[in-house]
């Protein structure tokens, strides 16, 4: 557990984030409020009626419509990757595109779903996280173009519909579909004038070429006709509305659904079109289209593009090709998890529709003749709860945890069992056979094993649960709005008692939620402070005492805040500025506790709504970091030397015995102190300090340093060079688990010290920590080095690569790594891993600010 969060973690945490499910909340309720309104006449056996009644020909039709439609959105994603002169293969952009498409169509919020669909498997095929983004924008530019296209073609030629619906003048509706079509030609001509890039949210856009446009304006219409022909087919023939009329109330519907952010403008999009479409057709009949329409249009894709995605996945597991296939199960690792979250969320909510809407009498008939009542009583009830479970399961399979893949597994078993046995719903029972034949062969994406009950639930989890029992609730009331409730309702118990098992299955299920968070409420919660403690600190140094990574010794410093692995078997060192929540170097502990540690950090930043970075990370974590979302820019390289070879024999030694000797012949002289001499010579030290300071006009750093701290120091040993009785420089150490790796910390020296007396101090030290049986010595990182400037390169490389070459003026990149190569150093990279896309400039900039001490020390040395 966290001893606390940084001082400035709350403020790290926007009310926007939390805000937002409310916002969603609320006008999901404003549409149930409509929808409740506009059935208030009907019942649900007249929909269930009209459901039956649909043509199996239009369904057909709607079905080869909407293959039509996702292949004309396929289109949005090549015309981009043409647009940015991308080659990736048919094949590979129309599986992302529809992948994409099918999850953000259903869920909403595209920039998560869709977005990191693309993100995932674009970035595995070579495109860098700019690209990406650039991508994602011109694919949301065309969607606009398409809604501005067909709304003001509609209500310019065939506005009587919207008048009809919303009460509006003529002319006001033929205004704005003008306006909306002067838009799209104001956009051709920009295209067509305009050359330069232009920056939107910190993405750098290029126009398109006019053909290009043009392109966009035909696909995305194209596309968006044939959205609205999908429902169009379903409708009733009495519908009496021109097709280019409902289209433009379609995409009105569609727009403001997407706007809401509610996941697939649920109840939005309903609650729109019963008010414009009210004088056209009747509620149940417009109500059994648009189920109709969900079903066709969001869930078949869904459920495609969410086995393709796990069938991708595994398909690749038995293929070693080389390193393509890698990099895309890599991707697929943080893509699959999500997909059966989702997949799993969805089945909780049809089972707890199911309880809440009456069974089939044929069906329930048929059971009544093999089974007893109470078998069927108590399936019922058993079914509604083991839905409520799937919700909350789908948190813990979103974060890979192993007790939520194998509490899901008994689930879906049970689940589908209660669907037989309640209404022999053999419908229900496939939809879980087949969840779960997409979650055996997963099992490896969820290794964690962290106690379920422990995880944080996020608000938006909160609002997504409670969005759905107020959905079943409202359905549940709607199907039996002609039951005259009473007390004595809640204990019959009958074949045909729908209304009194919609009533207990409910109150059970809420009655589950309301326990299960009022046990959270009083379990007592983490206490949270300021800086970290002496105590803290003891319980950090017992760690650091037996890691085999020296710079563990940071957490020592006070400045971090330390997360802590149970039982104190490792930890994570981190500090937070605005929204970034930054983590000093790799999780300290075992791999298993590295993995469990970062999933940990990574929940307490979300439940703040931080962003997550690790800074100086390891090549060798880098799979789990891909597993947290996050992505690696390399920051340079880090010198390592192998101690048992060191010595100052041989030609390539020479210049270091050079300087060695010339030292020894200054009079100086070599001794280590230990953590207990430290306090005696502080004095003498900070005087060292202090010189070496003021001739740099410099100020002490932070975070991925040490600093002049007597609380600090007197925790580690260090080397010092005397002349006589003078101490002329120091090296801090940080000595990791014996037989492992050593690192120094400060090293300073005064002004008039004799030349090479770094060289003799970094000599002495590794010849020291040789014979005390130290494999590895590290001599820190050469910021900018081992980047490669190749074409093929990302430009986060290629720009890097420039600066080192030819940043001397600001600092001496090259002369660092040159100095550092005399003791023939291994070098292995280290990695800034955060999120991608816009995040990265801000992550940057924060960063700086924690390692200088604040603005003050960014703007001065």
């Amino acid at each position: 557990m966290a001893d606390q969060p940084p001082p400035d973690a709350h403020a790290a945490a926007p009310i926007r984030p939390a805000l937002a499910p409310v916002f969603v909340a609320v006008l999901f309720g404003i549409a149930l409020v409509v929808l409740h309104r506009e059935l208030s006449h009907y019942r649900y056996a007249e929909l269930r009626q009209a459901l039956a009644a649909l043509p199996r020909a239009r369904l057909a039709a709607a079905l080869g419509l909407t293959a039509l439609g996702y292949l004309a959105l396929t289109a949005y994603d090549h015309l981009a990757l043409r647009h940015l002169k991308k080659a990736v293969g048919l094949a590979r952009v129309s599986f992302v595109s529809f992948s994409a498409y099918a999850f953000s169509n259903t869920l909403g919020w595209s920039v998560l779903t869709g977005g990191s669909i693309r993100y995932r498997l674009y970035s595995a095929w070579g495109l860098s996280t700019a690209e990406i983004a650039q991508a994602i924008a011109f694919c949301a530019l065309t969607f606009w173009v398409g809604v501005l296209t067909v709304a003001g073609s509609s209500y310019l030629v065939v506005p009587a519909p919207v008048i009809t619906g919303l009460g509006l003048h003529p002319l006001v509706v033929r205004v704005a579909g003008a306006a909306s079509l002067l838009l799209v030609s104001g956009y051709l001509a920009w295209c067509s004038a305009w050359k330069r890039p232009i920056t939107v949210r910190g993405v750098l856009l290029r126009p398109p070429s006019l053909a290009l446009a043009l392109a966009q304006v035909a696909v995305s219409t194209t596309e968006w006709l044939l959205a609205a022909s999908v429902l169009y087919v379903l409708m009733p023939p009495t519908l009496g509305v021109p097709f280019l009329g409902f289209a433009g109330i379609f995409v009105l519907a569609q727009t403001a659904g997407v706007v809401s952010h509610v996941p697939g403008g649920l109840g939005i999009f309903e609650a729109i079109l019963l008010v414009l479409l009210r004088e056209h057709v009747t509620g149940t009949q417009l109500l059994a289209s648009l189920l109709a329409y969900r079903m066709v249009y969001y869930l078949v894709p869904f459920v495609v593009a969410a086995a393709l995605l796990v069938g991708h996945e595994v398909a690749g597991h038995g293929k070693e090709i080389a390193r393509a296939a890698v990099a895309v199960r890599r991707a697929g690792s943080a893509v699959v998890p999500h997909v059966l979250s989702v997949a799993t969320f969805m089945a909780g909510a049809i089972l707890l529709i199911s309880g809440a809407t009456p069974g089939l009498a044929s069906r329930l008939h048929f059971l009544d003749r093999v089974l007893p009542l109470a078998v069927i009583e108590v399936s019922h009830f058993l079914g509604s709860l083991i839905g409520l479970g799937l919700l909350l399961l789908a948190i813990g399979l979103r974060r890979r945890l192993d007790a939520a893949y194998q509490l899901t597994i008994v689930l879906l078993v049970a689940g589908a069992g209660a669907s037989l046995l309640k209404g022999f719903d053999y419908e229900e029972a496939t939809a879980l056979a087949i969840l779960l034949g997409l979650l055996l062969p997963a099992r490896a994406y969820f290794y964690r094993r962290a106690s379920l009950v422990a995880e944080r639930v996020t608000p938006g989890w909160f609002a997504a649960i409670g969005v759905t029992l107020v959905a079943t609730a409202w359905l549940g009331l709607f199907a039996n709005r002609h039951i005259q409730y009473s007390g004595e309702l809640w204990w019959q118990f009958a074949l045909r008692g729908d209304a009194p098992r919609f009533l207990r299955a409910t109150v059970g299920a809420v009655s589950a939620l309301a326990a299960l968070g009022l046990w959270r409420l009083l379990t007592p919660a983490t206490p949270r402070s300021g800086p970290p403690s002496a105590a803290v600190i003891d319980r950090a140094a017992a760690v650091v005492a037996r890691s085999p990574v020296a710079a563990a010794h940071l957490a020592l410093t006070g400045d971090k805040t330390i997360l802590f692995a149970p039982e104190d078997r490792g930890f994570v060192m981190y500090s937070a500025v605005r929204r970034s929540w930054i983590a000093m170097g790799d999780p300290v502990g075992a791999p298993d506790v590295q993995e469990e540690l970062a999933w940990q950090f990574r929940e307490l930043a979300d439940e703040y709504g931080g962003h997550v970075v690790f800074y100086e990370a390891s090549a060798r974590l880098l799979p789990l970091y891909l597993d947290l979302g996050l992505v690696p820019l390399k920051l340079g390289e880090e010198a390592v030397v192998a101690l048992e070879h060191f010595d100052l024999e041989g030609s390539e030694r020479r210049g270091l015995r050079r300087s060695h000797r010339a030292v020894q012949r200054a009079g100086c002289s070599f001794s280590l102190l230990t953590p207990e001499q430290i306090p005696a010579a502080l004095p003498e030290m900070e005087q060292v300090s202090n010189a070496w300071l003021d001739t740099r006009r410099t100020r002490e750093k932070g975070f991925s340093l040490g600093r002049f701290d007597p609380r600090y120091l007197q925790r580690l040993p260090a080397g010092v060079i005397r002349q006589g009785d003078r101490m002329l420089a120091f090296a801090t150490l940080w000595p990791a688990a014996p037989g492992t790796e050593l690192s120094m910390d400060l090293m300073r020296h005064v002004p008039d010290a004799p030349n090479g007396i770094m060289d003799y101090l970094f000599v002495e030290l590794m010849l020291w920590g040789k014979a005390e049986g130290f494999r590895r010595f590290h001599l820190g990182m050469a910021p900018l080095s081992g980047m490669e400037s190749r074409r093929g390169a990302p430009l986060w490389n290629r720009l890097n690569a420039l600066v080192f070459r030819h940043g001397h003026r600001f600092y001496n990149f090259q002369g660092l790594r040159s100095y550092k190569e005399k003791f023939r150093p291994d070098w292995s990279p280290r990695y800034l891993v955060s999120p991608g896309g816009l995040a990265i400039p801000r992550v940057l900039a924060d960063v700086t600010t924690l390692i200088s001490g604040g603005l003050k020390g960014v703007l001065t040395r």
